[in-house]
């Protein structure tokens, strides 16, 4: 009489090397994210040096960014020069406070800057700063 062998199946595994590959990935774009090196949004400026900069802490604060390709935005939401005096009222009934700062870039025409605190002179507020980085 001839007898046949069982099969032998082999025992399910969990493998750990791609799980290991995906957590390094994981915690690489982590890293990057959390030290600027990914931006995570708005529009990407360079400020300019100030040796008498000093660090914001007011808590209302509506930040208008000025690019030097002549993109503007309100608290990240993109804005024309004429739509930012209605924005900025809007802003200034809601809360009672409002500051305004202008991160503009360095190579951001005069003219340009002017017209953006005229627009915010219109509406009303009388809180405006420049942010600057200390120079080093």
């Amino acid at each position: 009489m001839r007898t046949w062998e069982d099969e032998s199946h082999p025992r399910a595994r969990i493998e750990i090397i791609p799980m290991i590959d995906v957590m390094m990935f994981l915690l690489v774009f982590f890293v990057l994210i959390s030290i600027n090196v990914i931006p995570a949004a708005g529009l990407k400026t360079r400020l300019p040096t100030s040796t008498t900069a000093q660090d914001n802490r007011e808590t209302h604060n509506a930040i208008i960014t000025v690019s030097k390709f002549g993109v503007m935005q309100l608290d990240g939401k993109e804005t024309g020069i004429a739509e930012l005096p209605e924005r900025l009222s809007a802003l200034k009934q809601t809360k009672a406070q409002v500051n305004v700062i202008v991160k503009g870039d360095a190579e951001v025409e005069l003219q340009r800057l002017i017209d953006v605190m005229d627009a915010v002179k219109s509406s009303g507020i009388d809180a405006l700063s420049i942010a600057a980085r200390r120079k080093p």
